[in-house]
């Protein structure tokens, strides 16, 4: 089959003929259908996120479920799926704690590059290339843990669902369930790609009154209108007190930083009003650190919260999503600005970095 392999960081992906194997017990061969292109890939290529090299990255998809391994049971052949870059045990103690997204049972294999018994299914001409999350998607097809595939409805489009996979989620996710924004709040939401737009689109569902979006891109201005956003900041050094001129001078209830920079993560404290949540939901660097001043969290009680995959439980809300865009409720469609062929996935990133775009989304055939 078709691959993105990248081979050394900082280099451009190689589109190889790669070997796949077929799938072991428990697990699942997938036809990729359509797969996100995420920032959270580009941390690898650029050696931000360490992780076993050559990898076929890829982690926000959607397909078909070819073939099962022995003793598969939550999938069979034909369903649709959404890949789950996080999958669950269920009976981990964090898992029973109603935090599945941070289970601990898969850690040490997809920070590996493998499957779960520690092999990987993936070479080129014999030689062991890994896999990214346990998914690897930027491949015509993949082999995957059956814990990573989430059924989902047939009638909804696979090029839609499959950002469900990662950005939607994410955004979408952390407020209402890291958070629980509620009807009134204000909320202010910084970097608008993939993840913010969602955070934008969440904020709405939720039914807060001011919802306003920063970036530096003024392309991305009309599209968190389009996504909800009732003002659009460009981000510059007067930022925090053109938002408190629209939170009744107070700052934002909320404010959700979707990018993963510390600078601008130190920036959103600035943002919040005294009482009011601080959200990290942007994957920063390995090994970077974020400094916030201790006297204003104390004497303010601003609050700082992680969000790892909007605190999602994938089976019930990969579902409940994809019902509430079939319903016109959540915009997924909109939110796809390019599609692209496997051998374009270097332009999709050239386009995802200069701002160009929404979510670029790699189509198979």
């Amino acid at each position: 089959m078709k691959a993105a392999v990248l081979y050394e960081p900082e280099s451009p992906f190689v589109i190889e003929d790669v070997t796949l194997q077929e799938p072991g017990p428990g697990e699942v061969l997938i036809q990729m259908v359509a797969s996100g292109v995420c920032h959270s890939d580009w941390h690898v290529v650029t050696g931000a996120t360490q992780h076993p090299l050559p990898v076929v990255l890829g982690h926000e998809g959607a397909g078909i479920v070819e073939t099962v391994g022995e003793g598969v049971t939550r999938v069979e052949p034909g369903d649709h799926v959404i890949l789950n870059w996080a999958p669950d045990c269920g009976e981990c103690f964090y898992c029973l704690h109603g935090k599945p997204n941070l289970c601990e049972a898969f850690l040490g294999p997809v920070w590996a590059g493998t499957m779960l018994d520690g092999t990987t299914r993936l070479s080129v001409d014999g030689e062991t290339v890994y896999h990214f999350s346990g998914l690897a998607t930027f491949a015509e097809q993949a082999v995957v843990p059956e814990q990573t595939c989430v059924s989902i409805r047939k009638d909804a489009p696979l090029k839609a669902a499959s950002l469900v996979g990662c950005a939607v989620t994410t955004g979408v996710c952390v407020t209402t369930n890291t958070v629980q924004v509620r009807p009134g709040d204000s909320v202010v939401v910084y970097g608008c790609g993939g993840v913010g737009l969602n955070v934008l689109q969440g904020a709405v569902l939720c039914g807060a009154e001011t919802i306003i979006a920063v970036d530096r891109a003024p392309a991305k201005m009309d599209l968190a209108k389009e996504f909800g956003a009732t003002d659009t900041l460009m981000a510059g050094d007067d930022t925090v007190e053109a938002i408190k001129d629209l939170t009744g001078g107070r700052g934002a209830d909320y404010a959700f930083e979707a990018i993963g920079i510390p600078a601008v993560q130190e920036g959103a404290l600035e943002a919040v009003r005294p009482g009011g949540t601080l959200v990290l939901a942007g994957l920063a660097p390995m090994g970077t650190s974020t400094n916030f001043p201790g006297a204003i969290l104390v004497r303010q009680e601003k609050n700082v919260v992680g969000s790892y995959y909007g605190t999602a439980n994938t089976r019930r809300d990969f579902p409940m999503i994809l019902d509430l865009y079939m319903a016109g409720k959540l915009r997924l469609d909109e939110l796809i600005s390019r599609e692209y062929t496997l051998d374009e996935i270097n332009e999709a990133y050239e386009a995802m970095l200069s701002g160009q775009v929404a979510r670029g989304v790699i189509v198979f055939e």
